[in-house]
């Protein structure tokens, strides 16, 4: 990525996605790699007039903590990192692992204690998110690990991430929020709706949002964005859903998921490859076993599976579903310490919405222009 695709990169995440303001404190999160995107950003955010912080993540440390604490060890959690949650304005997470199979050898079982250990951190995190009080934004840096696990070169990977975000346009500030102006139309819409039917291959999903919001994802938490989502009715979710490509959680991945719901909790479960660690994370706790998130992709920018669900739970024409924890924005109240996006591909599929057909072939049939 040449210096003004990083520039544009660090004015669209310090400007528009999280609107830096004199005073912010701001928790910048990142890998090693990530640094060149570090730096513009650490410099606009001065200039902004905010106290940015950097956290450097190295991945090889969760694994080594993983495979080597006790079980009090892995469900201590620092007070560090629930005072960082708490009082810090603004966090900014680039993602970009020198490893994308650093925890493949880390028992999911582990992996699991370690994740319920930040179900407190969490729920604070959610909820300030949801209350407005705590700005995010999660994107990503190209790297060769990442590139690599995509299957593209470097060069490639940095085309396709331009691609995502708009930074090749001239003002992708500008056409960012062309983009949420028209995808605010069809939240709107989608709330005027009740009842919700998925059909596609191997998938017959319906479920109630009544009451609940649609919200409107477009580039301000994550970066690249492009989806609308909402919190089911806990207990409508019914029928099943067979997720098209393969789930990774932690860098563990899970081929060809099945999920069977009943009554809003998930009843029978399959997979392909990697069942041991779907089970694990299943039973993590009550919450887990039950969808946190529905949402419709809306970026037709991404059209490339990626092995990376920043990217690959916005590809235009696809669906996902979270097991876990919602998003208290959207009025879902399930709790958990697993929040674990899953694609759908809805490329030859259907969305009734109060029974109307509103979704065909992996786009919207309804006007919204």
């Amino acid at each position: 990525m040449d210096s003004s695709e990083i520039q544009k990169f660090a004015k669209v995440v310090v400007d528009y996605s999280m609107d830096i303001q004199p005073k912010d404190k701001l928790c910048i999160q990142a890998s090693i790699p990530s640094l060149p995107l570090v730096k513009e950003v650490y410099k606009l955010a001065v200039q902004r007039g905010a106290y940015p912080y950097v956290d450097i993540v190295i991945d090889e440390l969760n694994e080594l903590y993983c495979l080597h604490a006790s079980d009090e060890q892995l469900e201590y959690v620092s007070a560090l990192k629930e005072f960082k949650v708490q009082h810090c304005d603004a966090f900014l997470i680039i993602l970009g692992s020198e490893n994308t199979n650093s925890m493949a050898g880390v028992d999911p079982q582990k992996i699991a204690k370690r994740t319920l250990s930040r179900k407190k951190v969490n729920e604070i995190y959610m909820r300030r998110i949801s209350d407005g009080s705590l700005k995010l934004c999660i994107t990503q840096f190209p790297n060769y690990a990442l590139a690599q696990a995509a299957g593209m070169s470097l060069m490639g990977y940095s085309e396709f991430l331009s691609q995502a975000c708009f930074l090749n346009e001239e003002d992708p500030v500008e056409l960012w929020k062309n983009y949420s102006a028209r995808q605010a139309k069809i939240s709107s819409f989608l709330e005027t709706k009740k009842n919700f039917r998925f059909v596609s291959e191997g998938t017959d999903l319906h479920f109630s949002a009544a009451g609940r919001r649609w919200i409107n994802c477009d580039g301000r938490i994550n970066f690249p964005d492009g989806e609308v989502f909402t919190g089911p009715v806990e207990d409508s979710v019914n029928g099943e859903i067979t997720f098209s490509f393969p789930a990774v959680y932690q860098g563990r991945e899970v081929q060809g998921v099945y999920l069977k719901f009943q009554d809003g909790k998930v009843i029978d479960f399959d997979a392909k490859h990697g069942r041991e660690t779907l089970e694990s994370m299943l039973n993590t706790d009550e919450g887990a076993r039950r969808a946190g998130e529905i949402a419709i992709a809306t970026n037709y920018n991404i059209s490339k599976f990626t092995k990376n669900i920043l990217f690959d739970e916005k590809i235009g024409g696809t669906i996902h579903l979270a097991i876990g924890s919602s998003i208290p924005s959207s009025g879902g109240v399930n709790k958990s310490a697993v929040h674990w996006d899953m694609v759908c591909d809805m490329r030859s599929g259907e969305i009734y919405a109060d029974d109307e057909l509103i979704y065909k072939d992996g786009k919207f049939i309804v006007n919204f222009e």
